[in-house]
């Protein structure tokens, strides 16, 4: 299956879908700011660096197995690049899908992430048929937490400077959501 595969999520005020070539300078305008990476594995070094990211994305079908693909968050009208989704598929169901996502500052607080990980949630447990949803949180990161435990998560664990991460020895908090209780919730 070729990476060319179309997927387009639409929700009320988003459409979730491949990244393109136009999107590398805007990606690697957010990516690159240190406010928005603060949290994030990837930081794009130059705009090149956000150009193969996108070329390398648009050969990986989306849902090969034990990959992350990374999906445009886009205004759903006027297609204009809010952020970026990225959805980990393990190589089975029965492991927890994983996901992460980043925003552009002027993005940020108005409901995009949630309506983003909402509708992803609703496919991860529908017809994706996934059990488990994971979210792995530097505690710092309020907000993400915040937004994790608004859709349903909990935390199960809270992991003490353990791992290193651009420097420093960083926590890292577990949250997690069962299918059965994403039904319940919604």
């Amino acid at each position: 299956m070729g990476g060319t595969q179309d997927i387009a999520i639409v929700t009320t005020r988003l459409r979730l879908d491949r990244l393109v070539a136009a999107d590398a300078p805007l990606l690697f305008a957010y990516r690159g700011d240190d406010a928005v990476a603060r949290y994030q594995g990837w930081k794009p070094a130059d705009l090149a660096a956000a150009q193969t990211f996108i070329a390398e994305q648009s050969l990986l079908a989306f849902r090969t197995p034990d990959s992350w693909c990374q999906l445009a968050i886009r205004d759903k009208v006027t297609g204009e690049l809010f952020g970026d989704f990225g959805v980990h598929f393990p190589a089975s169901t029965d492991d927890p899908i994983e996901f992460g996502l980043s925003l552009r500052p002027d993005r940020q607080g108005q409901g995009f992430a949630r309506e983003a990980m909402a509708a992803v949630l609703d496919l991860a447990f529908g017809d994706w048929g996934y059990r488990r949803a994971v979210g792995s949180v530097d505690p710092r990161n309020v907000s993400s937490m915040a937004l994790l435990r608004s859709l349903g998560f909990r935390q199960e664990a809270h992991h003490v400077e353990s791992y290193f991460f651009r420097g420093e020895w960083v926590d890292d908090v577990i949250f997690a959501l069962l299918a059965r209780e994403w039904v319940r919730s919604r």
